[in-house]
């Protein structure tokens, strides 16, 4: 057994060997005594919300990983550079590594090095840790070095090279649990998937109550600071689901999804979020929902609740109003010249309501069942959010309208309002960067194994090019038409529609807003989701364009 008095260096250093990592949310507890406080009857599973799952050390300077998962940046794994990948092209993307969590639910096993990153509010929460369970606390009595006063704490670890279970145990000479765990969890000796932990109280029992209420102290105290360390700086309440941004702050996911609504900065420091409208998606920060979820569980309880009457409450809210005419795009312009009484009033009501919004679908000309129950409808079940930018009321009742897209839409019902179609949607949202990444890697490693049977042609299958070599391919021919004169690219086009887009995610949208070829032939862009096969419809119009004659 050991003895544990004090941690033998400021700052840990990584272990010899990490844990199992797939065990280490198990923590079979069990207690000699029954008197411990009822809130601190497993001490260990405070401690262990605070532990590297690869060290079992105290996180020292976390990093956040894409997976959702923190652990010391000593522990990041070995990296090694990243191959068939061009989109997208940004500082830090070039080295990737695979994870400890690899082959885990939500982790895709490789991650790149450039999408962790510091994570702000789990260092303030460590502190918080370290200055209230490392220290003796100034107003509670610490008792003084009893020598072996019987106080042990035992516990077993799988052992993954036996494939068995290993029993350990730790002699605590002063102070409480949580005094006595967390500085066995700092000096490396405490495994954060220890399982099946016994307590072993002092037989003298009111040195141990003196030690529970020391316990108690330290709880009660980390738990009051930690409630201003976790709230969310959008809506100042108790952080629901939190979601990390890539500078490091983190917030309420739904928070995150009504800032990027409106902007594309982060509420605290103003960098760009550089996060997918698709936060749905994202993986929550696992540390710190586990803290959450252990100190505040009846505030998160609450919350959830009111939040799932605001849900309830809201349905009338998706009711999306409906313009029936044409293709519109994510972030592109759409000019409109309302002059039908039905979609005048639409429009009114739309600018009236505050929000601007409105969908846009274009006419089912063929009449195709558009699936879920809405039949051979007059519009097509895909669409784009526009949100109106401009808004002209002439004298005799017509308007004229500048919209922008901001998002697309997939109609689930619809009905008719004052003449009117208005529907529920689901949002349609790109795949995650890191499927986008491993998309290309896939196709284009694919490509590079010969095919004999395959017919040998001048111009290379788009799914075995780059992504980036999709983008010029298609920029390539609107260079020479621009040289060529093409009347669909006067000048006047390109100054409502903007230059050329460099932007790989931007540039389908562009292509197909300007492009002179059937609304029919566009519209499978607006459910593709990812770039890269956006990308390749762009190359496949652009390849049909250039062999016609025109």
């Amino acid at each position: 057994m050991e003895n544990v008095d004090a941690p033998s260096s400021p700052t840990p250093q990584a272990a010899e060997a990490g844990p199992d990592l797939t065990s280490a949310a198990s923590s079979d507890v069990s207690s000699s005594e029954e008197h411990l406080p009822p809130i601190l009857d497993s001490p260990h599973l405070v401690v262990r919300l605070i532990q590297c799952q690869h060290c079992s050390r105290p996180l020292h300077t976390p990093l956040r990983l894409p997976c959702g998962n923190s652990i010391c940046r000593s522990c990041l794994p070995a990296v090694r550079p990243r191959t068939g990948i061009t989109y997208p092209v940004a500082e830090g993307r070039e080295e990737g590594f695979t994870c400890y969590w690899a082959g885990t639910r939500n982790c895709v096993g490789e991650h790149c090095v450039g999408d962790c990153g510091v994570d702000v509010v789990l260092c303030n929460v460590l502190g918080l840790f370290q200055e209230e369970l490392a220290f003796p606390t100034p107003d509670a009595e610490t008792p003084g070095n009893t020598g072996d006063n019987g106080r042990v704490v035992r516990w077993k670890v799988h052992q993954k090279e036996t494939n068995s279970s290993e029993a350990q145990s730790a002699h605590l000479s002063q102070r409480g649990w949580l005094w006595g765990l967390y500085l066995l969890a700092w000096e490396g000796r405490l495994p954060s998937n220890a399982t099946e932990v016994i307590y072993e109280c002092s037989p003298d029992s009111a040195e141990e109550q003196i030690h529970q209420q020391d316990d108690q102290v330290r709880f009660e105290k980390l738990r009051d600071r930690l409630r201003a360390e976790v709230d969310c700086q959008v809506c100042y309440s108790l952080i629901l689901d939190p979601l990390t941004t890539p500078c490091g702050h983190t917030f309420c996911r739904k928070c995150v999804a009504r800032v990027l609504d409106h902007t594309d900065l982060c509420p605290v420091c103003r960098r760009k979020v550089g996060m997918p409208a698709a936060v749905q998606a994202e993986p929550l920060n696992r540390t710190i929902s586990q803290i959450i979820d252990h100190f505040f569980a009846d505030q998160v309880a609450a919350r959830r609740e009111a939040d799932a009457e605001d849900e309830v409450g809201g349905d009338h809210e998706k009711d999306l109003p409906l313009f029936v005419c044409t293709l519109s795009f994510p972030t592109m312009p759409t000019f409109l010249h309302i002059f039908e009484p039905r979609y005048r009033l639409m429009i009114r009501r739309v600018v009236e309501s505050g929000n601007g919004k409105f969908g846009m679908v274009m006419y089912n000309r063929r009449g195709r069942d558009q699936g879920n129950g809405l039949g051979s409808t007059t519009f097509m079940q895909y669409g784009t959010v526009l949100v109106v930018e401009r808004y002209e009321l002439l004298p005799d009742g017509r308007s004229l309208v500048i919209a922008t897209g901001v998002s697309r839409f997939k109609v689930l019902e619809a009905g008719e309002l004052d003449g009117y179609h208005v529907a529920k949607t689901e949002r349609v949202d790109d795949i995650s960067l890191a499927e986008e990444e491993r998309l290309e890697a896939m196709e284009t490693a694919a490509a590079a194994i010969p095919d004999p049977t395959d017919a040998i042609t001048s111009e290379p299958a788009l799914d075995t090019m780059s992504t980036q070599e999709l983008l010029d391919l298609s920029r390539d021919f609107i260079r020479n038409q621009r040289q060529s004169g093409a009347p669909w690219l006067h000048p006047r086009v390109m100054l409502a529609y903007g230059p050329v887009p460099t932007d790989a995610a931007r540039f389908p949208w562009w292509f197909a807003s300007i492009l002179p070829i059937a609304e029919e032939e566009k519209y499978p862009i607006l459910s593709a989701v990812s770039v890269r096969e956006r990308l390749k419809l762009s190359a496949r119009w652009a390849r049909e364009l250039e062999s016609r004659d025109w």
